[in-house]
């Protein structure tokens, strides 16, 4: 007997579980299906996110972060520790508590909200009248209808072709996070988000990291004065990054992973590492899905075809998050799952997709929103550039950190903000206050004129925007 819905959302990462909530905060009666277990086979809600992303991978940099500065910085304050060892097994337990608290947290979630959650793999059985059968398969099978579906499956790593992940010694970002001990020496294929948060974890706890990179620029999507900033400080930390590499081969033997390459000289290179991170950016996931059974269109990268609203070719049926265009993004997969449960109920959900930020929890940290320089120059925009560094920030010295620049990008004519961009300290933090301002269409001049608290590291952004006019204050 089939179990009756107002919507079924496929997965419960951010998409999934945010869209599920809302819907159900708007009146409808709503499944959600996750089928990620825990290591006792238990439900694990929050998909790549909170299980082998974003979240576990903050709580690994937390914990480096603080081993680097218990080693490196306390003595500048006067705190005298003596010999410093870290234990990985209970660094990995700590990371393991922090997943399953936001996991018990969404299971909360959906109590709270009366969403009816169901444990296993959900795929298209076939469309009915007016909806669509939804097949439930786990440890137990159940049948779910409903007349909206939303597809919020995500997305897997790449893996390189003739180097596949055993998560032992080559590595997706699900291993990086689950090694047993510090490696000597640790690879990294690709020089992106997860390349270089995994890449300054491990270099944090004592490996040799290499980071080999095929662009022949480092972060060719930020701003390139930022992104110069940011090398200058990962070379300086002995993050060693190979920019134009070609890869040729990569050998697994009992020693670790031989990796032959070409480097941008056009010149045969090798290197052997303990263990390699292969982090070459990832594929929509729609395994399993069945959508032959009721004609889901999906394009030449596998991923579901939709529209400006998220909507497929189907009646009814909807898809967001990594499993479709744009940005692979948690924050970006949420706002487009409250925005189509609030358009299955009538309402008008929006998402700007040039205010969403973008952000690199490295040290120094990078975030950005809007156009780089580089963009503007492209597109023949006239623009004012305005920076401040750390470096004259008050806070940032208290920190005794004062790596980086807060950099604003702003309409010649008009002064509307078109880009912040920013490395240092808690930018992560601060680059919501260029977001709502670009929201609202502020000008440079509006952040320049708002009163900041002093000291803090935002006084860095008012500073900024003051540059912009050619008229800081304090550098």
């Amino acid at each position: 007997m089939s179990k009756q819905f107002d919507v079924i959302v496929i997965g419960a990462g951010p998409g999934g579980y945010i869209a599920a909530i809302r819907a159900a905060q708007l009146g409808m009666q709503v499944a959600c299906i996750d089928e990620w277990r825990n290591d006792k086979g238990g439900p694990a809600p929050g998909g790549t996110c909170t299980n082998v992303g974003c979240i576990p991978s903050k709580a690994l940099l937390q914990s480096s972060e603080y081993f680097e500065h218990a080693n490196k910085h306390f003595a500048e304050h006067g705190i005298s520790t003596g010999k410093v060892s870290m234990d990985v097994p209970t660094m990995i337990g700590r990371k393991d508590a922090v997943v399953k608290q936001n996991n018990d947290g969404i299971l909360y979630l959906f109590k709270k909200n009366k969403v009816s959650f169901f444990h296993g793999r959900g795929a298209f059985g076939k469309a009915v009248d007016g909806g669509y059968e939804i097949e439930v398969s786990g440890a137990s099978t159940e049948t779910l209808t409903a007349k909206q579906v939303i597809l919020a499956t995500g997305s897997n790593a790449r893996a390189l072709p003739g180097a596949e992940f055993d998560e032992q010694t080559i590595l997706s970002n699900d291993g990086a996070l689950a090694i047993e001990s510090v490696p000597k020496t640790l690879g990294v294929i690709g020089s992106g988000v997860i390349g270089l948060e995994m890449g300054s974890v491990w270099r944090r706890l004592g490996a040799d990291v290499t980071v080999l990179e095929g662009l022949p620029t480092f972060l060719g999507a930020v701003d390139e004065q930022i992104a110069k900033e940011a090398k200058k400080a990962f070379d300086k930390q002995g993050l060693k990054i190979e920019l134009g590499v070609k890869i040729s081969e990569v050998q697994k033997g009992k020693k670790g992973v031989a990796v032959a390459y070409t480097n941008a000289k056009g010149e045969a290179a090798s290197l052997q590492v303990d263990k390699l991170i292969v982090s070459i950016g990832r594929v929509p996931n729609t395994n399993g899905l069945n959508h032959e059974a009721v004609g889901l269109q999906l394009d030449e990268r596998g991923a579901i075809v939709v529209d400006a609203d998220c909507r497929t070719n189907l009646p009814g049926v909807w898809a967001v998050g990594d499993v479709v265009r744009g940005p692979m993004l948690a924050h970006k997969a949420e706002e487009e799952g409250v925005a189509v449960a609030e358009r299955i109920a009538g309402q008008h959900g929006h998402v700007n997709f040039d205010t969403i930020p973008w952000v690199i929890y490295t040290s120094p940290e990078i975030a950005w929103v809007g156009r780089t320089e580089q963009q503007l120059k492209e597109q023949g925009v006239k623009y004012k550039a305005g920076s401040f560094p750390f470096l004259a920030n008050g806070r940032a010295r208290a920190l005794g950190d004062t790596t980086g620049m807060v950099k604003f990008l702003a309409d010649a004519e008009t002064d509307e903000i078109l880009g912040v961009h920013m490395v240092g300290p808690m930018v992560s933090e601060l680059i919501s206050e260029a977001v709502v301002a670009m929201e609202f269409k502020a000008s440079s001049e509006d952040i320049a004129r708002i009163c900041h608290a002093h000291p803090s590291l935002s006084e860095a952004t008012k500073e900024a925007a003051l540059a912009v006019d050619k008229r800081t204050l304090n550098f």
